[in-house]
């Protein structure tokens, strides 16, 4: 196994149709556990989020592989953007790379006039929960039950845009 400096780093783009199968598959590997049963991206939906002007998808490419993505929505008439879905393999993790696609979703809702971005995660995934509270994510609620009976999940929020100025 190649060590991470040998490693190519991701370029980030958008999705594309081409990217289907890959996108499947890396939603298959990271999310087919019974925990995520009724939240897994099926063939179908991809496809018509990838064609979709309401879907933005960022993909992580490294080389000729897809090492990650991310989904966000956009609703009409809202000044909110959704993180629906983010997802990094195995290989391309603790480098960083779901941060960036963070930031690259959050940059594309600005671009769209989106004020706020939300987001639902595991209340009980403390890595991701970290991963968006050093992003500057705040918990604005709780859905008790989100991933099944037992396993509630936060509700996340951050204000996109300039920050405001601070008086000295």
């Amino acid at each position: 196994m190649r060590s991470k400096a040998e490693r190519p780093d991701a370029k980030l783009r958008r999705g594309r149709r081409g990217d289907l199968g890959a996108l499947v598959a890396i939603e298959r590997e990271l999310f087919s556990s019974r925990i995520f049963a009724g939240h897994l991206i099926s063939r179908a939906s991809f496809r018509r989020l990838l064609a979709s002007p309401s879907a933005t998808f960022i993909v992580a490419e490294a080389g000729a592989r897809i090492a990650g993505y991310l989904l966000v929505l956009y609703r009409a008439n809202s000044l909110a953007a959704r993180i629906y879905s983010i997802g990094v393999t195995a290989r391309f993790r603790r480098r960083g790379l779901a941060r960036r696609l963070v930031a690259a979703a959050e940059k594309d809702a600005v671009r769209r006039g989106r004020k706020a971005m939300r987001l639902e995660v595991r209340a009980d995934d403390r890595g991701i929960i970290a991963l968006y509270e050093l992003s500057g994510y705040r918990r604005i609620g709780r859905a008790p039950g989100y991933y099944g009976s037992r396993i509630d999940a936060l509700r996340l929020e951050k204000a996109l845009g300039k920050e405001p100025r601070q008086r000295l």
